[in-house]
C-alpha cells in the first residue's frame, strides 16, 4: 500500500505512517513545509482525472489509499455568516454590496462543491481507497447539503493529543474504519486559550512550531495523526509490534 497525502504540506500525516514502513507522500500546490513530495494544483488534477484525462489519479493503485485534507474555508461554519451579511467585517457594508457579495461567494461554494464531488467520482470510477477529512458542525455546508454521511466523527481532538478542539469529520470511500482499541496514555497538547483558533497570541500559536495563527489553525500533532491512523485506518497487525 502507498498513501498519498492530498492537500497535505506538513507532512503530518505523510511522516506518521512512514514511521510503520508504509509508502506515503503529501501532494500539494505549496512547499511552506519542505514536506511536499509532489507540488502541483491538484484542483486541476482532480478537473483532468474527472473528465478521463490523464492525471496523478492514473499513478494510484486500488491496493493504495488516498488520504484527502480536502480545502475546507468555503464549507465553515463562517461561511454562513458571511451570506446573511453578519461577519463583523461586513458590518458597514451597504444591503447592495451584500447582495453583489453573496452572488459570487456561492460560485465560489459552487465551485468547491463540484471539485469535492468529482473527487469522490473519480474514485468510486477507478475503485480506489479514499479518507477525506473537514471540519464538523452542524452548520458545515457537507453536513447539511451532501448525499455521502462521514463514518467517523471526532468531536473534540484534544482527547486523542491535539493541540485544538477542532471538531472533524472522515468520509470513507471504499474502504472502512477499522476501529482498534490503542491502551495506551496520550501526551496532553492542548492549547488553552480564549477562542484558542480565532484570535491566537504569539505565546499560544508557538507551541504548534508555526509562524503565525494562521498557519496554527491547520496544524495538527504528531501524536493525534499517529493514533488516528493506528485506530482508524491501519490493521493492528501493522502497528502492534512497534
Amino acid at each position: 500500500m502507498i498513501v498519498h497525502c492530498l492537500f497535505e504540506q506538513s507532512g503530518t500525516f505523510k511522516n506518521a505512517f512512514k514511521k510503520y514502513g508504509i509508502e506515503a507522500y503529501d501532494y500539494d500546490i505549496q512547499n511552506e513545509f519542505n514536506e511536499t513530495d509532489y507540488v502541483t494544483d491538484l484542483f486541476k488534477e482532480i478537473e483532468g482525472g474527472y473528465q478521463d484525462e490523464p492525471s496523478l489519479f492514473d499513478r494510484i493503485s486500488p491496493d493504495d489509499l488516498i488520504f484527502a485534507f480536502f480545502p475546507c474555508i468555503r464549507f465553515e461554519n463562517q461561511i454562513m455568516l458571511w451570506f446573511r451579511g453578519q461577519s463583523t467585517s461586513q458590518k458597514k457594508w451597504s444591503l447592495e454590496e451584500k447582495c453583489e457579495f453573496d452572488m459570487n461567494l456561492l460560485k465560489e461554494v459552487s465551485l468547491m462543491y463540484d471539485l469535492v464531488n468529482k473527487l469522490f467520482i473519480i474514485c468510486m470510477r477507478k475503485g480506489l481507497k479514499l479518507v477525506m477529512e473537514n471540519p464538523y458542525s452542524e452548520e458545515h455546508f457537507l453536513r447539511r447539503y451532501w448525499c455521502y454521511s462521514p463514518a467517523v466523527i471526532d468531536r473534540d481532538r484534544r482527547d486523542s493529543g491535539d493541540y485544538f478542539k477542532k471538531p472533524t469529520q472522515y468520509w470513507f470511500l471504499n474502504c472502512e474504519p477499522q476501529n482498534n482499541l490503542i491502551f495506551e496514555p496520550i501526551s496532553y497538547n492542548a492549547i488553552e486559550c480564549k477562542d484558542a483558533i480565532r484570535t491566537m497570541k504569539k505565546e499560544h500559536y508557538a507551541k504548534t512550531g508555526a509562524e503565525n495563527a494562521k498557519i496554527a489553525r491547520s496544524m495538527i500533532h504528531p501524536q493525534y495523526a499517529d493514533r488516528f491512523i493506528r485506530q482508524y485506518i491501519l490493521d493492528k497487525e501493522i502497528w502492534s509490534q512497534q
